[in-house]
């Protein structure tokens, strides 16, 4: 391996210094006092309608007007295919490596309270959509220059994401991909590399329907069977969940964490890898809440919020739990995918490694597709040029992929921090601003529903706003 792309090399020194910083003094201050305002100000919304979320979810009433359009579903189920990934499976393990069992509380105040930031951004994506020839498309770049009526400030986020996702993200899945396969079955992680390349760029050449057709038939299939695998480990330790509660909470708000500093560490990686695997708040979501077709704007967001719960309070808790219950070393010099497989392994014999591997695989090939979407989206809104499209589909698909192959774990996580802190800030500051508009689409709805009526919206109902669509 190149020395630049090792753990110890200049570059990741470099980032993991800016990544301090950043996450440290500035950006979780940002993101928990922005999620607690869009709580106060939604009067809970993540909380008082998480009924009426898994209602939407099946509802299937939803009038396409004969055109090919994105589902309410589908446009759950890519979202949930970026969330559920590498995040869940190897970033907890990551949280828990640095920062003690603690880190995993602050994961879940992170979703439970980013939850209110992913109705507002999701929401306003729907807001502002644009319609294409194919499928609405939308998301931060476009709320923000037709709200915010910013366009430096939207090309700006529409660059960031596009490396963020396409680019940084991606090659932090296929690092934890060749990473499993390595663990599992001493596959060469180059080979690996080459191979997830050449599969990636076959969905993402087909455009966002073959994504959106893949992803509805992956994301269900593999969170079913890595739950119905957790919840085996849990039943078999009913009698330790309260003392792994205890674990918990004990390490999140410990006197001798905090007498030792270490309290910092617990809540700083708690957040980042909580922010990784759900992207409350992160702008990324949006993106794809903005192709599904349906009749008020408010419904996608609902889903969306949903989409924060089952990504952090049910597949991270999972991992999470599986790692705590298996008495493996967390300190032990095992990080990431090898620590969740090491776990497994100790719970369930040689299947547990092999098991985490062919769902890794599947968890970030999906997210991989998914993420790529992100970049295209954003791509489109800086240019038209077919060439450029091309470019970004062999470099998201290909280039990164095999990048991630041979980079560090380091590396590669650090990266991704880094990206993702830039991107957060750049979207919080514009829900920020116009999350107003989402608070009056919220009333709206709760108004018609209160009415009896399946809530329905039209732009003239909303005259001081640039809207395309919503007639």
């Amino acid at each position: 391996m190149p020395d630049i792309f090792s753990a110890d090399g200049w570059l990741n020194r470099i980032v993991a210094a800016s990544n301090d910083f950043l996450w440290t003094y500035i950006l979780i201050a940002v993101l928990i006092g922005c999620a607690l305002y869009f709580t106060f100000r939604s009067r809970g919304v993540q909380f008082r309608m998480i009924g009426e979320m898994f209602r939407l979810l099946g509802d299937s009433t939803e009038k396409h007007d004969g055109k090919k359009h994105i589902s309410p579903f589908q446009a759950f189920a890519v979202s949930v295919a970026t969330r559920v990934g590498t995040g869940n499976l190897a970033g907890v393990a990551t949280a828990i490596a640095l920062g003690g069992p603690g880190a995993v509380f602050w994961m879940w105040i992170i979703a439970l309270l980013g939850s209110a930031s992913a109705f507002v951004e999701s929401t306003l994506a729907q807001l502002f959509k644009k319609r294409e020839k194919e499928s609405f498309i939308g998301g931060p770049a476009y709320y923000i220059l037709r709200g915010l009526k910013t366009p430096w400030l939207a090309a700006l986020f529409a660059i960031l994401i596009s490396v963020t996702f396409g680019l940084s993200y991606n090659s932090i899945q296929s690092n934890t991909i060749c990473n499993a396969l390595n663990v599992a079955f001493g596959f060469n992680p180059t080979t690996v590399g080459i191979v997830l390349a050449v599969l990636s760029l076959t969905v993402i050449f087909g455009g966002i329907h073959r994504i959106a057709k893949v992803s509805s038939v992956i994301v269900p299939f593999m969170a079913i069977g890595y739950l119905v695998l957790a919840l085996y480990v849990v039943f078999r330790h009913l009698d330790l969940i309260p003392q792994v509660f205890i674990l918990i909470f004990k390490d999140a708000f410990g006197i001798s964490q905090i007498a030792g500093g270490g309290i910092g560490a617990t809540l700083m990686n708690g957040i980042k890898r909580g922010l990784f695997s759900n992207e409350a708040g992160e702008g990324s979501a949006p993106n794809v809440a903005a192709t599904a077709s349906t009749s008020h704007p408010v419904k996608q967001g609902l889903i969306q919020a949903l989409g924060v719960f089952t990504d952090t309070l049910v597949v991270c808790s999972c991992t999470a739990f599986i790692i705590l219950f298996s008495g493996v070393d967390t300190q032990g010099g095992l990080n990431g995918i090898a620590l969740t497989q090491a776990a497994l392994e100790a719970e369930v014999g040689r299947f547990g490694t092999v098991f985490v591997a062919a769902a890794i695989m599947l968890f970030a090939y999906s997210s991989i597709i998914g993420n790529y979407y992100y970049g295209e989206a954003n791509i489109r809104f800086l240019t038209k040029k077919k060439w450029v499209m091309f470019i970004y589909r062999l470099l998201a698909g290909g280039v990164v992929v095999v990048f991630g192959a041979i980079a560090s774990l380091d590396l590669v996580w650090s990266l991704g921090d880094l990206c993702m802190a830039l991107l957060t800030a750049c979207n919080l500051y514009a829900i920020v601003r116009l999350g107003k508009y989402a608070f009056r689409l919220l009333d709206d709805y709760r108004a018609q529903k209160k009415a009896g009526r399946d809530p329905v919206f039209r732009r003239d109902s909303m005259p001081d706003l640039d809207l395309e669509c919503w007639e």
